[in-house]
């Protein structure tokens, strides 16, 4: 019985030291690293709002908003994870050809590719410059805003992606979005 009582008073204090302890330690050590993002990069509308995070996708359907990605999780931050479906599922090939119509692509103009396809994590907050364009003059007509100024809205928030492998610049949606609000103020 001994024995049993000092296994279970090493496993308290083990646990203390290790999942507690460390657990403040990395919390402590990121907050003064980088606070905005160990808090989660909120961000909040000009009323001081938190409205979402700059690291997670969020729906927006209405025409005067950019829309970002398709989500696999109906941007559900809770279930993130691509479909696991094969690129010929024909439930895939259902969504995409929606989301094109939806966009009104044709031939002549078609739809960047990661505005019809899901990301891996069905999360992501970025879309390209490209896609934040294509879909620039649908924003403009729907706010009554000029062409131009959309545009030149979208190229004063995109940035550098700094991959390797990752496209030339992206944009985060939500951010656009929230800039977009702030210039009819």
């Amino acid at each position: 019985m001994k024995s049993f009582v000092i296994g279970i008073r090493l496993a308290i204090v083990t646990i203390a030291i290790v999942v507690v302890s460390y657990t403040a330690l990395l919390l402590a050590v990121a907050g003064a690293i980088a606070p905005q993002t160990a808090q989660g990069s909120l961000l909040k509308n000009a009323e001081g709002i938190i409205v979402g995070s700059s690291l997670l996708a969020q729906k927006f359907t209405r025409p005067e908003y950019f829309w970002p990605r398709p989500s696999a999780v109906d941007y559900n931050a809770s279930a993130t994870g691509g479909s696991n479906k094969s690129p010929t599922s024909g439930d895939l090939t259902d969504r995409a050809a929606k989301t094109v119509a939806e966009y009104g692509a044709t031939r002549e103009k078609p739809l960047p590719a990661e505005l019809a396809a899901a990301s891996g994590g069905g999360m992501d907050p970025h879309i390209t410059e490209a896609g934040a364009l294509y879909q620039a003059a649908r924003v403009a007509q729907a706010r009554g805003a000029a062409l131009a100024e959309v545009e030149a809205l979208i190229l004063k928030q995109s940035f550098a992606s700094g991959g390797v492998f990752a496209p030339g610049r992206l944009v985060n949606v939500l951010e656009l979005n929230l800039a977009l609000d702030a210039l009819k103020k």
